[in-house]
């Protein structure tokens, strides 16, 4: 896969021209009407509608404006982001995780906080797949779409903050030179304070609901032994190792490691050794997988193919809207206005929106620029990362680039994946506007605020 530039370096002499940016926003817009005014037509016909529209940007950036450098490395981005996202949903698909016990607030509450931290070891994504299927189990015929929406909130978002591997952004962040334990030691405080009043909402919201009068232990010890089930049933421990295979081939990066094969392509050194082990590491797994656990988690491709043919769309209709982002990013009354405030917010917003990972580099090399360092010295960065100066610049276009992640559908892979997942199981999912204006203002947006503050007082 080709490195992630930041906006700042691959954008344009000029700007975009406005109405290029409106395949991007009308893609966006069925996303968030599709299923709600025309379901029959668009389930039919949303793959045909984003494929199509992803080849006509592409097209046009290839052979009108002869921008193959910015095509070629947004197909090698998104070749990236769904092969991971794809050889984790099988992992995730063929391990089957129960718990036979009832859920009540204070389960789903230990379940989510679980996840919030899975998801800084084995990566937002992974731990969606892993957690969701046995999180919709454990409240049966109760499930309302705040669990999966909060589950999204902590476990596919906010959950990765401690490390490289929690969230696309802080690994990029790594392998341009950040430490690999800043993230554990700068972001730890935002970490604990938003999933901490996440999983506090998430409990005052879930104890309003009716549950069932709760068993006594020995009535549920009597009721499991009576069904043969034990507390706790787990398929698929060895796919444990397909997962581990999987996260380790990330570090294959020809940035960090030349010696890996690739090709040149229009200016770029594109390798796909990583993605060949994770789609390989993805086929043995399913080969290999139980047909208990497949059968017991409903598993089939049909959600990671409606996520890879949005996405598809998304990524390449999303350049010329990154490419104006940095435009109005590289303005100096823009760059001198840049606070760690602004920075966590416009970082934030547009992450909620755009790619997270180009927007966390363009604003760290934009904030590199200021401090006269070099985005595309190792050693500039971990100056940038370390001085006192500037540490809470970094800190707050991490923070930002995660978080935000929650704020819509899009903002990062697995939301739309777990609102698949979910949508398959039976829930009810809200549309897009509905996500944003029922939940993720009204209940993200708030600690999204609170986090912002905390980091304008330290």
């Amino acid at each position: 896969m080709a490195f992630p530039t930041p906006l700042l370096l691959m954008a344009p002499a000029a700007a975009p021209a406005w109405p290029l940016l409106l395949p991007f926003f009308g893609l966006l817009g069925l996303i968030a009407t599709g299923p709600l005014l025309f379901p029959k037509f668009w389930e039919k016909w949303y793959a045909h509608i984003a494929v199509s529209l992803g080849l006509l940007m592409l097209g046009y950036y290839g052979l009108v404006r002869h921008d193959w450098h910015t095509a070629v490395e947004t197909l090698a981005e998104y070749s990236s982001f769904v092969v991971l996202l794809t050889a984790l949903f099988v992992v995730g698909g063929t391990m089957y995780l129960n718990l036979n016990v009832p859920g009540t607030p204070g389960r789903n509450v230990a379940l989510l906080a679980v996840g919030a931290v899975l998801a800084s070891v084995v990566g937002t994504t992974g731990a969606s797949l892993v957690l969701i299927r046995p999180f919709i189990r454990l409240n049966d015929a109760r499930i309302r779409p705040y669990h999966i929406i909060f589950f999204i909130f902590i476990v596919s978002n906010a959950g990765g903050m401690l490390t490289p591997l929690g969230d696309p952004p802080l690994f990029i962040g790594y392998l341009r030179g950040v430490p690999f334990f800043w993230t554990t030691w700068h972001l730890l405080a935002p970490w604990l304070l938003a999933n901490s009043l996440l999983l506090l909402l998430f409990w005052l919201l879930d104890r309003r609901t009716a549950y069932p009068a709760p068993l006594s232990k020995s009535e549920q010890r009597r009721a499991q032994s009576k069904k043969g089930l034990p507390p706790f049933d787990f398929n698929g421990r060895y796919n444990l190792l397909w997962l581990a295979l999987i996260l380790g081939a990330v570090f294959l990066d020809p940035t960090r490691l030349p010696w890996l094969p690739s090709l040149p392509i229009a200016g770029l050194h594109v390798s796909f050794v990583r993605e060949a082990i994770q789609l390989l590491a993805a086929w043995g797994c399913y080969r290999t997988a139980s047909p208990k656990a497949l059968a017991a988690n409903h598993f089939h491709f049909e959600p990671i193919l409606e996520v890879a043919f949005l996405f598809f769309g998304i990524f390449l209709t999303m350049m010329p809207a990154l490419q104006t982002a940095a435009h109005v990013a590289a303005n100096p009354a823009v760059a001198s206005r840049l606070t760690p405030a602004a920075l966590y917010w416009l970082t934030g917003v547009l992450s909620a929106f755009l790619d997270n990972a180009p927007t966390y580099a363009s604003f760290l090399g934009l904030s590199l620029a200021g401090h006269q360092l070099d985005f595309a010295q190792a050693s500039a960065v971990q100056q940038f990362a370390t001085d006192t100066a500037t540490l809470p610049l970094l800190r707050a276009i991490s923070s930002g680039a995660v978080l935000f992640g929650a704020l819509t559908y899009i903002g990062n892979g697995p939301n739309f994946l777990v609102r698949a997942i979910a949508e398959k199981e039976g829930v009810p999912m809200p549309s897009f506007f509905g996500y944003i204006g029922r939940y993720a203002l009204p209940y993200l947006l708030p600690i999204l605020g609170i986090v912002s503050g905390w980091l304008l007082w330290m």
